[in-house]
């Protein structure tokens, strides 16, 4: 393996032994995710740590392919995405870019509270709202609009970004935290199946989920009714897991939730940080009645510094932390050719959960992942320029179909391959919502 390959100290941060490297290979397919930051050298790395873990814990020799043709069709699954021959709608109209009185602001308002707050902040309704962002500054509509609970991100450089405190606390922490936190006994799973309680939304926690389900995890997403998931992002991150709905402010829903997190192996949580507490989730909470559970929790900005608790998604990630910046134009800030902190922040996710859980068969413990879009975002500005491979890229190849309750689903593979291991999902997701909140066996 080159020396300069950012594949070997990924797989340190996660505690895997470099003497498995060299079971992986690659396959190129040419420019595929061009853009001006290394998104393909980012894309390829995320995944192939994920292939590599699951080969160490399937157990035996086996050899990890990546193939940058199902790396880049994996990175946008959900523009991949055909419901009965339909593409599904990637953003609502009011999340996008707006100019502001100095610069350039970022809006999230896929979901319907975020659209309602975005609205209320700003004293307008959706035919109005550029104008009453055009007369704002930008940071005058990132503090209204996050103060009443929505999202708006203004633009900044990386420059800015590296003196803002919350870019500083990033820029001192490593990609990913994976930390054994006592000395509870070695356990292996029946059957070699874990049990992991999914508690995750949107794109980069449900991406590692599936990825877990593909590979024999026994997985089981659990929302509350109150917020569903959009129908086309369930169709997407879906595969490979159950959807149950339990609501913990209710006492009958609270005791099923104890019941399931009894029988966990590992739990992983996407919600931002401090969200859960309130209901025992945090991580330290989970370790202390657990002990022998696997945690990761995921958030955009990290659980430290002055954004800790906020809310953020991979686009507006993009915006603060100088991506957008650096992959636009003097005209208009740009965008990764992907949703790549999301889809790479879940592979490593995944990747992580599989190393702990193999360090749990033997070395035994209490084991916690933190992982932020913000350390990805990071991460990938830091990485160095690299060559693009030869290769044809076919997205047909990486595609397939299948039936579902939502209809015909055009879908992309999974890019996480090792000999012997799974080649695609068994099924399509079934409904949101619509399983028992109980382990399937």
């Amino acid at each position: 393996m080159n020396p300069s390959d950012p594949v070997a100290p990924v797989w340190q941060l996660l505690g895997g032994d470099p003497a498995l490297l060299p079971r992986i290979a690659h396959r190129g397919a040419g420019d595929v995710l061009p853009a001006r930051l290394p998104v393909l050298s980012a894309a390829r790395t995320c995944v192939a740590v994920c292939a590599l873990a699951a080969a160490e814990y399937a157990g035996g020799d086996r050899a990890v392919t990546v193939d940058d043709g199902a790396v880049a069709t994996a990175f946008v699954s959900e523009r991949q995405l055909r419901v009965d021959g339909r593409a599904p709608e990637s953003f609502a109209p009011l999340s996008r870019m707006w100019r502001t009185a100095d610069g350039w602001v970022r809006t999230h308002a896929n979901y319907p509270w975020h659209r309602a707050a975005l609205l209320s902040a700003l004293g307008a309704d959706a035919s109005r709202l550029e104008a009453e962002i055009a007369g704002r500054t930008s940071l005058e509509v990132e503090d209204a609009v996050y103060a009443a609970g929505g999202l708006a991100v203004a633009l900044r450089s990386p420059k800015e970004w590296a003196a803002h405190e919350q870019g500083a606390e990033v820029a001192r922490r490593p990609l990913l935290g994976l930390a054994r936190t006592d000395d509870a006994p070695a356990v292996r799973e029946p059957g070699g199946r874990p049990r992991v309680l999914d508690l995750t939304r949107v794109i980069a926690g449900p991406v590692a989920t599936r990825t877990l389900g593909l590979l024999g995890a026994d997985v089981l997403r659990v929302d509350t009714p109150e917020r569903p998931e959009l129908p086309d992002q369930h169709a997407d991150t879906g595969f490979g897991k159950r959807s149950a709905l339990l609501s913990l402010d209710r006492a009958a829903d609270r005791r099923t939730f104890e019941e399931l997190l009894a029988g966990a192996d590992a739990v992983v949580t996407g919600y931002r940080p401090g969200a859960l507490d309130r209901f025992g989730l945090s991580p330290a909470a989970l370790a202390e009645r657990r002990p022998g559970l696997v945690v990761a929790r995921l958030s955009a900005w990290g659980a430290y510094g002055p954004w800790a608790e906020r809310r953020g998604f991979d686009s507006l990630v993009q915006v603060a932390t100088g991506i957008a910046e650096a992959e636009g134009t003097d005209a208009k800030p740009g965008v990764l050719p992907a949703q790549a902190l999301d889809h790479g922040t879940g592979y490593l996710l995944a990747a992580g959960v599989l190393r702990a859980l193999t360090e749990r068969r033997t070395a035994g413990g209490t084991w916690q992942l933190e992982y932020a879009l913000a350390q990805t975002a990071h991460w990938l500005c830091g990485l160095p320029s690299a060559a693009v491979p030869e290769g044809t890229y076919e997205s047909e190849r990486h595609l397939a179909e299948t039936d579902g309750p939502s209809g015909r689903l055009r879908y992309a593979k999974s890019p996480v391959t090792y000999t012997g291991g799974p080649a695609d999902w068994t099924g399509g997701p079934g409904p949101w919502g619509a399983d028992p909140a109980a382990w399937s066996d």
